[in-house]
């Protein structure tokens, strides 16, 4: 995970632009000296930031995280495995390249507009690393986003996770182990220089608090008790603001809207058939930053009818630009 190539190149270029700082001041000439010592100490400054902005997004990148790892053995009963594969299917949409199942690995470096390495949502199926891990070691990268070398996960949604109950988060884990292995395993994620860096402007680590009890989800059935559970661990919040009052999405694009303001507004039936159709009650279509069509596979009539009775009984909300 350390790029000592580009960290020794910056401190090279640091020593470099020092010497030049005492070359230039030893010239004679008045202009060549202070032009010199002012262009090299500037870029001297410059590079020794960079630099330690490298060396902390580094360190970051290479802490070690103590998230004990619980014993528990999946059952891989047939029951678990249906039911997980309605969460992997959200899952997907980052870990298989044309977002559908089953999860064989997806470049996200190739998508990103700068050169930070080697960045991938790894192979989640038989054929990659996670078959040389124990169940409980998968529990914790879902929920507490600790790889099983106890580093930080890369932009892992465990924060989203981290609510998913023991009961469904071991149906997950039992469907990731039965999926069809697909080749190739992903490569290892390895951030250069840059990615160091940019982990002091856009932090990508996902490492969460432990988990030290047991988490229970509502019982399930179309209620707004566990309507407000699907909301949470689908990851409504991440876009539309911790209030649900409206939001930017994590990986930009249109603000999305006020759902304080909208849900309430729509029939039960309406709803329903946003999700099943991607268009609103006014005939638009949605754009494709919203992962409708994921949600079509992942829930059934009732966990929407559940959802929607969460969601209908919000308190209207002014948008907030802190959401």
């Amino acid at each position: 995970m350390i790029d000592y190539v580009g960290l020794l190149i910056l401190l090279a270029l640091v020593v470099l632009f020092g010497w030049l700082v005492t070359r230039a001041w030893r010239a004679r000439n008045g202009f060549v000296k202070w032009a010199g010592v002012i262009v090299s100490g500037l870029l001297t400054i410059l590079f020794a930031l960079v630099l330690v902005a490298a060396l902390k997004g580094t360190a970051m990148l290479s802490a070690k995280h103590n998230n004990p790892v619980s014993d528990v053995k999946v059952a891989m009963t047939p029951e678990q495995i249906a039911r997980g594969e309605r969460f992997a299917v959200l899952c997907a949409d980052c870990h298989a390249a044309d977002h559908q199942l089953p999860m064989e690995g997806s470049n996200f470096g190739a998508n990103l507009p700068m050169p930070i390495g080697t960045l991938y949502a790894p192979n989640l199926t038989p054929a990659g690393e996670l078959k040389d891990w124990t169940d409980g070691e998968i529990i914790r990268a879902i929920r507490e986003g600790v790889h099983k070398n106890g580093r930080s996960l890369i932009i892992m949604p465990s924060d989203i996770m981290h609510n998913l109950s023991d009961d469904d988060v071991q149906a997950l884990v039992a469907y990731l182990r039965s999926q069809p292995p697909v080749e190739p395993a992903t490569p290892t994620n390895k951030l250069n220089v840059i990615g160091a860096l940019f982990m002091n402007m856009a932090p990508l680590l996902t490492a969460q608090p432990p988990i030290t009890g047991p988490v229970t989800a509502p019982p399930e059935g179309p209620t707004a008790a566990y309507g407000e559970y699907m909301v949470n661990v689908g990851g409504c919040r991440a876009c539309h603001g911790t209030q649900l009052a409206g939001g930017t999405p994590p990986e930009g694009g249109a603000p999305a809207p006020n759902l304080t303001k909208i849900i309430p507004t729509w029939t039960e039936a309406q709803f329903i058939t946003f999700f099943r159709t991607g268009q609103t009650p006014s005939g638009e279509t949605v754009s494709d930053n919203m992962p409708w069509k994921s949600y079509n596979q992942a829930l059934s009539d009732d966990n929407l009818k559940a959802a929607y009775a969460y969601l209908s009984k919000l308190t209207p909300m002014e948008s907030s630009a802190a959401q």
